[in-house]
């Protein structure tokens, strides 16, 4: 597995639980991102990159989307337990 290269940044708040929630799940990235097309959401590989080291914003539409897709809730991506 491939180490971050860059700090994280503070765009978003999901980040690392997408990242933690994919690889818990055992996905990778362009697993991930075949999942979001087929509900309707368009991300590239280098957008989803960004989106985990929480230098990308997150739509509400995506938020929904990556939660059905890793199979856990809104809340929990947005660390609210």
């Amino acid at each position: 597995m491939k180490t971050r290269k860059l700090a994280l940044g503070n765009r978003n708040i999901v980040g690392g639980r997408v990242t933690e929630a994919r690889l818990q799940i055992g996905m990778k990235q362009v697993d991930l991102l075949a999942k979001l097309q087929t509900s309707g959401i368009e991300i590239s590989i280098p957008a989803l990159s960004l989106l985990e080291g929480q230098k990308r914003p997150v739509s509400d539409f995506e938020l929904c989307a990556l939660a059905d897709a890793l199979h856990v809730s809104v809340d929990w991506l947005l660390g609210r337990e």
